[in-house]
């Protein structure tokens, strides 16, 4: 690419960097001699020296600066090089090659600025917290002596107060309309330390009397003075009094301004968008047609965005604002805390531990783990850190890899359950070029929120070597990963090792994830059915995973520390908007249980009248409570929600339509269409013909190109055979289907039933060929498509519809009988209504929606479904048939189960906001002590008020949670409860 393209394209991601070395002087006392080395676009290395007076060196660090004085810019050099290259000039040692290589492995302060800067990181927060304040500026008049100075411009550069008539006046606009032109060339100085419009004794300009400022507006050359008075303090702390945030703490040359920052940064949590595209939007804004030559500050732009955010979330936390300084935190203190969830000592009450209802104190966690918020293998520990430390939700990297390590020579368990890639894949899956597989995170179960520490890298898979002190843990494979988690404790480090003596720790599985696993896993692990959860269903962090894998493309190709603290920002961006919104959330969930458990109770109580009519029902009923109540107390008993009748196989049902058929014909009820082969015979028939061309289709594939004799002989007279069977079945469904044969003479038959959920691998049928194993059978199920699709007339669709479904038909006799009693009851209510009271609770109108088994949901959820009312009829209780009464006990102990989770829930939820409420509370006492300590002096005001603003936001937001929660009902007394609850 020339250099003429390149000028009018985009920068590039990495600037190109010239790395400059210099040599000891010639001459101490008078000049210092500076070689500096060069990289030139055409790859060849320049030397230049120059001999700059002991005088004119500055003892400042040289930061962003160089060492040699500016030359003109060569046209064809790239307007996007931050670094200008020097003239070629004639190289005056020989050994110019070592000098370079010598140079190369010199370390100087330029090459880890982030370290440089960490030393300064508590005066960063401290001035962003002085800007709370009104600094220098209080209880001055304003400039022009009218007015009180109270007011001031964000969007200004300056950071003194005016009234409110000057701050009209200077944003007035003027001149007819504004000119594309900058500042600096109009001659504009911006003097720092000072009031605007008034000049330093002793200005000091900027290095080369260049600055840059990145700010919303775009990137402008200023022409920048700093104090140089005796009084003043260091050159960034300038900058940060101005509200900008300079790139270096040594001399620097860059700054942004907090306006961008801020902007950048809430925009970032809402698109997602990187800080690559953020600054070239800034750079096309600020000159869109490629004229004006822009420099590059894309990677001090990046570097000033992660101490921006370091510098924020110390500040919101509190940590700014101790005594001992921000290297005093500890692990987990920048995490934004869920209000709703149980801290002792902080939203619980004084006797919770001894309180009878323990379930309400109960903390849920969910435990899951993303494989797309992966790392490339790219930096290291060592030179990106990051600035956390294990402070945010992720854990120290240090003792956490540590410990990993320890256990490289265990091997991952397989599932015993059924095949979760998470286990059984956890060391197979593709890792190679990629430093962390993903995240393993634990969240707050039912609120999801991240918890503090509670996220860490996984490697090579899902490994399972998280720990929790909790009560209630919800993981997507908890039936395989709690077997081993109490032996394995031993290998945690002491401080994380829990006793568990007189504790209740519950495993759980996702409610939508519980539907993959094995029936016992079902029951044992399910949240529908355990005691003392409420309605939580464990996904908290699935929801939370579709937002955060917008991150992923940027995060991926980030260092290690630049990575956990983009992270650790956004998961506290995420924490926090859902702390805003939990006055929404809890009064929509809590409305809905309120309605959802009248609902449940009264089909509850419907169901136990129904079986409470006979003595049987009663004596059932009597041990099923039993049942259910052991089962919750100890799960090694009995699991009352399992069926305890065989389940129907084909060979059962082929036996009971065999003895219907036996039935039928002793009754004379029935005339058989063939002497040999009811229709249950030819249907079963059918369904094996099927198989059988399945498994020739299979084979068939299974051949390949170089066959030999043998198999295909084989083939051959395999398909000879199920030619004949086919042959002697199509003659008799001319008996039970009599529109086939019309069917299949017809030019077009019907295409075959494809499957379009079926991924099993197995051949389709081709309707092209026309072996055996291609052959339409034509059973009903097919027909019903192809009926449905081209049959058209009267006649041809009763006619079709008759040899579809027996089963069918008969449902809808019964239906039609029903209505027609029911319509002659209600005809007859009026006359004999002192005799049979109350039918109409008993006998509803039948719809067909309500015509389904025990155990259809009915399109509704495992937990929300309601039994249909047929089930409910007077007799249903004294039929001793057993699989019968094995259904009503499972449903009934379902139904008990479905209310009381509502029931709990609506309890759940009214401690919840008692818990939101006095944690807020708690919150704002904890900023009212840190800025208890009285008025500072005026540079220190800021502390005192961004405390007391912060104070405020807490009391506020739980007085609006408070108003919006003003109709519910807080006292539990006051919902009723069945007595199963």
């Amino acid at each position: 690419m020339s250099q003429s393209t390149r000028r009018a394209g985009r920068p590039t991601k990495r600037p190109r960097l010239i790395k400059h070395t210099t040599t000891a002087s010639l001459d101490a006392v008078h000049r210092d001699r500076h070689r500096i080395f060069s990289l030139q676009p055409n790859g060849n290395i320049t030397l230049r020296t120059s001999y700059i007076p002991e005088s004119n060196l500055t003892p400042d660090d040289p930061g962003e600066s160089t060492l040699f004085d500016a030359q003109p810019e060569p046209a064809d050099l790239d307007p996007w090089n931050e670094v200008e290259h020097f003239t070629p000039v004639i190289c005056e040692d020989a050994n110019i090659g070592s000098e370079v290589l010598k140079a190369r492995h010199q370390k100087t302060i330029r090459d880890n600025p982030i370290s440089v800067w960490l030393l300064e990181r508590q005066t960063f927060v401290d001035e962003l917290i002085k800007l709370e304040g009104r600094g220098k500026h209080t209880n001055n008049t304003c400039q022009c002596g009218a007015e009180d100075a109270v007011f001031r411009c964000q969007d200004c550069f300056s950071v003194q107060l005016a009234c409110c008539s000057c701050t009209i006046q200077s944003h007035e606009w003027k001149e007819g309309f504004f000119h594309p032109v900058s500042l600096k060339s109009m001659g504009l100085r911006v003097q720092l330390g000072h009031y605007p419009g008034t000049t330093c004794r002793k200005p000091k300009p900027a290095h080369g009397d260049d600055f840059v400022v990145i700010d919303v507006h775009g990137i402008h050359d200023i022409a920048l003075d700093f104090c140089g008075c005796e009084h003043e303090v260091s050159h960034f702390k300038q900058l940060l009094r101005a509200r900008w945030f300079p790139a270096t703490v040594t001399d620097p040359r860059t700054a942004a301004t907090f306006a961008v920052l801020e902007f950048f940064h809430i925009l970032s949590f809402e698109s997602k968008v990187s800080a690559y595209e953020f600054y070239h939007c800034l750079a096309r804004r600020t000159d869109n047609t490629g004229i004006t030559p822009i420099r590059d500050r894309y990677s001090l732009f990046l570097r000033m965005v992660i101490e921006w955010r370091n510098c924020k979330t110390l500040k919101r936390s509190g940590r700014g604002h101790d005594p001992n300084g921000v290297h005093s935190t500890n692990d987990g203190d920048l995490a934004v805390l869920c209000p709703a969830c149980p801290h002792p000592g902080k939203n619980l009450p004084d006797d919770w531990e001894t309180a009878h209802n323990q379930w309400k104190y109960g903390l849920f966690l969910a435990v899951d783990a993303n494989f797309r918020l992966k790392r490339r293998m790219v930096s290291s520990d060592e030179k990106d850190p990051g600035l956390s430390c294990g402070w945010g939700y992720f854990v120290d990297e240090k003792s956490y890899k540590h410990h990993l390590n320890s256990l490289t020579g265990i091997a991952q368990e397989k599932s015993t359950c059924v095949s979760h890639n998470a286990v059984n894949m956890a060391d197979t899956k593709s890792w190679k070029g990629l430093a962390a597989t993903g995240v393993g995170t634990v969240d707050c179960a039912r609120h999801d929120m991240k918890l503090a520490n509670g996220v860490g890298d996984l490697q090579r898979g899902e490994r399972c070597v998280f720990f929790f002190s909790l009560i209630n843990i919800s993981y997507d494979v908890a039936c395989q990963w709690h077997k081993n988690l109490w032996p394995r404790q031993s290998m945690l480090p002491s401080r994380l090792r829990f006793n568990q003596d007189g504790k209740v720790i519950k495993f759980f599985v996702p409610k939508f994830h519980l539907a993959a696993h094995i029936e016992v896993c079902q029951t044992e692990f399910s949240f529908n059915w355990t005691p003392g959860v409420g309605r939580t269903d464990g996904e908290a962090p699935e929801r939370g995973w579709a937002n955060m894998n917008r991150v992923a493309s940027s995060t991926k190709e980030m260092g290690p520390g630049s990575r956990r603290d983009t992270l650790n920002d956004h998961f506290g961006d995420s924490n926090w908007k859902k702390i805003t919104a939990l006055g929404r959330a809890l009064l929509r969930k809590i409305g809905v249980a309120v309605a959802s458990e009248k609902e449940h109770r009264h089909a509850l109580h419907d169901f136990q009248g129904s079986i409470t009519e006979s003595e049987a029902g009663v004596a059932s009923l009597s041990v099923w409570r039993a049942e259910i109540e052991a089962w919750e107390m100890d799960h090694s008993q009995p699991n009352p929600f399992q069926s305890r009748v065989a389940t129907m196989t084909q060979a059962a049902v082929r036996l009971e339509l065999a003895k219907q058929d036996a039935k039928e014909l002793e009754d004379g009820s029935v005339v058989p269409l063939h002497a040999e082969v009811t229709c249950s015979v030819f249907l079963s028939t059918g369904i094996d013909l099927e198989h059988t061309q399945r498994r020739l289709r299979a084979d068939v594939g299974a051949l390949g190109q170089h066959s030999t004799d043998i198999q295909r002989t084989k083939i051959l007279t395999r398909r000879t055979v199920l030619q004949r069977r086919i042959d002697a079945w199509t003659d008799i469904q001319v008996l039970y289907m009599p529109m086939v044969p019309n069917l299949r003479a017809s030019v077009s038959l019907p295409p075959p039933n494809d499957n379009d959920n079926d991924d099993s691998g197995c051949p389709t049928l081709n309707p092209n060929s026309s072996n055996a194993e291609d052959f339409p059978l034509l059973l009903p199920s097919q027909l019903y498509q192809y009926k449905t699709q081209h049959v058209r007339g009267q006649g041809a669709s009763t006619r079709a519809r008759k040899t579809l479904d027996a089963v069918e038909e008969r449902l809808m006799l019964s239906h039609a009988k029903y209505a027609s009693a029911h319509k002659a009851l209600v005809s007859l209510s009026p006359s004999c209504h002192m005799y049979c009271a109350g039918w109409e609770q008993k006998l509803q109108p039948l719809k067909k929606a309500h015509l389904r088994p025990m155990g259809d949901f009915g399109g509704q959820t495992q937990g929300t479904a309601i039994m249909s009312w047929i089930w409910l009829t007077h007799g249903i209780s004294t039929n001793d048939n057993e699989g019968l009464q094995d259904s009503l006990r499972v449903e009934w102990c379902k139904a008990r189960a479905r209310h009381n989770r509502w029931s709990e829930e609506i309890h759940l939820l009214l401690e919840e906001m008692q818990r939101v409420l006095k944690f807020l509370d708690w919150q704002a006492e904890q900023w009212d002590s840190r800025g208890s300590s009285g008025m500072q002096p005026n540079e220190e005001e800021g502390f005192v008020v961004y405390a007391r603003r912060q104070a405020h936001t807490r009391r506020r937001l739980a007085a609006v949670f408070k108003e919006s929660w003003r109709k519910v009902r807080t006292d539990s007394d006051e919902i009723t409860r069945s007595p199963d609850c």
